[in-house]
């Protein structure tokens, strides 16, 4: 994939060059045009030849106008190009372990979630960080929302089948992520302000009268001028006509701003979103989950797709901003009652498209989301699509060669793990030997997998737990907690969830920290025993050698694993692989020899 980002960066480097000079090019022309049109509408002038300079006049003004609609729409295409180019530097920037330019997520990190801020779901560095695709707030909170809460077997497999469709699509995947890139920064939710804007009750405008005047308002200046050219002059008439149109307009000028202070200025934004619908919309489906969704965007009123009402608000919302201009707003309402026609039409909009368009953020929302897993399907081909089981009571968790998502390929060691033996299972291990980084992996590979996403791993089968960790426990200055009382609390929190919910695993690195040697090893053996009591399934790390004991008074429950250290020369090397059993060799004395320390340990030979 790296080659295709690198290819799409090198082409998209090349059109700027073109785009770029198009746009000085244009600018000059049209600098050019008014120079030199001034110039001959003044020779034309000298000429006193009326018909001459009229068409002159036209000629320019249209010259000039399609000059400018031209430069809107190469810097349009530029803004594109550009936006197209950040995406495909993203992609490469996360390769060679930079920063995410989305969101990662760090709003949704909560130390009393049931194990996000143990697996390192959100913030700087985090699975989310290197997931995220999504621009809009909605699709942040939509993606988020995948991570905090398993979905059921039939969402996770709809998911995995839509992102591995859309991983094939993979041009088509980056211009949607370039049209919505916008997004990044915006200071408001678009979903949030529309929501209260076509929710607004006060909205209202124009009475019958207004209603049925205003739309043959221009036929009657038209209508006049051409009497007044052929048959009668009634030049005076029309002035007083548009006089009162302008009076007309003026009177209602605090109820028309009302209307355009609210909606100003996101009428581009708008047309933009239409852009990304009008994408979905196009595009042929084979999934399930994107067929569902193409369909739902779609409005009321079967002869105009959701993508067109986007774009005839966003234009409307244009439209009502001339008024901001007072000559051009004053030209307009004298003629055509400008400000009254653009509100009239904004109502009878909201009254056809309300719901359509705030439901078309959710859809908007999902495919953002499903953009993130299709992603790291793409970009990770080596991952697997895992496998989810039935029955969590009787099918136990079944991985091989599973890795940590966040560790660099070239450092991480692979790892098989079956459940299918026991429902506890104790790993013990030296310091720095891989337990802690072995729980952290099982446990965010199923937040992946039960997001819908790809995982670390050659196989993966799991059923869905409801997953609960212990393992950064940290004191609280606020909360005037010490480290042993969280620790506490937290214990009690999973001992709670274990006891209620039958489909529960826990993944519980080293408890009880907080206190004496003596106490930590007989509250772990009663904490264990309480767990297996309750037919809690999960699994405990610790440097407790003793605790191995309890594989004998439960055999077929509980099962030892460790993680060990070769010595070799005098030095330790770290294999970090899961090995069967209990560890019979630990390193704490060789790491304070390592610093200066001598340890006496002949009492304990």
């Amino acid at each position: 994939m790296k080659e295709f980002y690198n290819r799409n960066i090198t082409t998209t480097e090349a059109e700027l060059v073109v785009i770029e000079k198009k746009v000085n090019a244009n600018s000059l022309f049209r600098l050019a045009v008014i120079l030199v049109g001034g110039t001959i509408l003044f020779k034309i002038f000298q000429l006193n030849d009326v018909l001459l300079l009229f068409v002159t006049v036209i000629a320019i003004i249209l010259l000039f106008s399609y000059l400018i609609l031209r430069q809107s729409k190469l810097e349009k295409k530029r803004e594109e190009k550009r936006a197209f180019l950040r995406v495909n530097r993203n992609e490469i920037d996360l390769v060679q372990g930079h920063v995410n330019i989305y969101s990662n997520g760090e709003q949704f990190d909560d130390g009393k979630h049931p194990y996000i801020s143990d697996l390192d779901i959100f913030g700087p560095h985090s699975l989310f960080e290197k997931i995220n695709r999504s621009a809009t707030p909605d699709g942040v909170e939509r993606l988020a929302s995948w991570f905090l809460k398993s979905a059921n077997k039939e969402i996770i497999c709809s998911r995995q089948k839509a992102s591995a469709e859309i991983a094939e699509k993979k041009e088509w995947a980056q211009h949607l992520q370039t049209k919505l890139l916008f997004n990044l920064g915006q200071k408001i939710n678009i979903k949030t302000f529309l929501t209260t804007y076509l929710g607004d009750k006060s909205l209202n405008f124009g009475s019958s009268f207004m209603k049925i005047y205003v739309p043959i308002a221009p036929l009657l200046f038209l209508v006049g001028g051409v009497l007044s050219i052929f048959l009668h002059p009634i030049w005076g008439s029309l002035a007083i006509l548009g006089l009162v149109h302008l009076c007309w307009a003026m009177a209602l000028g605090g109820k028309v701003g009302y209307f355009s202070s609210r909606i100003d200025k996101i009428g581009t934004t708008l047309v933009a979103y239409s852009d990304a619908i009008q994408l979905i919309e196009k595009e042929k489906f084979s999934a399930e989950l994107t067929i569902n969704l193409q369909e739902e965007l779609k409005t009321d009123h079967a002869e105009k797709k959701l993508s067109q009402a986007f774009r005839e608000l966003g234009n409307l919302v244009d439209k009502l901003d001339a008024r901001n201009n007072i000559l051009v707003g004053a030209i307009l309402n004298i003629i055509f009652l400008w400000d009254f026609r653009q509100v009239l039409s904004i109502v009878k909009w909201k009254e056809n498209y309300e719901g359509n368009i705030v439901h078309a953020f959710d859809i908007i929302a999902d495919f953002e989301a499903l953009l993130a897993l299709s992603a790291l399907k793409r970009n990770m081909p080596d991952w697997t699509t895992p496998v989810i089981l039935d029955n969590y009571l009787e099918e136990g968790m079944h991985a091989e060669d599973i890795n940590h998502p966040l560790i660099p390929v070239d450092q991480a060691v692979a790892n098989n793990y079956d459940a299918r033996t026991h429902r506890v299972a104790l790993v013990t291990g030296s310091n720095m030997a891989g337990k802690s980084t072995f729980l952290r992996t099982i446990g965010i590979n199923a937040v992946l997998a039960y997001a819908g996403a790809v995982v670390c791993a050659k196989r993966f089968k799991l059923p869905i737990y409801r997953l609960v960790t212990y393992m950064r426990i940290k004191d609280s200055l606020n909360e005037s907690t010490s480290t042993f009382k969280a620790e506490l609390d937290r214990m009690k929190f999973i001992l709670g969830i274990v006891e209620v919910a039958d489909d529960s695993f826990f993944l519980i690195d080293e408890m009880l920290r907080g206190t004496n040697s003596v106490d930590k090893y007989l509250g772990s053996r009663a904490v264990i025993k309480k767990l297996i009591a309750m037919k809690g399934k999960g699994m405990v790390a610790t440097h407790d050698l003793q605790l191995a004991t309890l594989e004998g008074e439960y055999p077929s429950i509980l099962q030892n694993y460790h993680f060990d250290i070769q010595i070799k020369e005098g030095e330790m090397l770290f294999d970090y692989k899961l090995k069967d059993g209990q560890c019979t060799v630990f390193n704490a004395s060789l790491l304070l020899k390592g610093i200066g320390i001598d340890v006496d340990n002949t009492n304990f030979t």
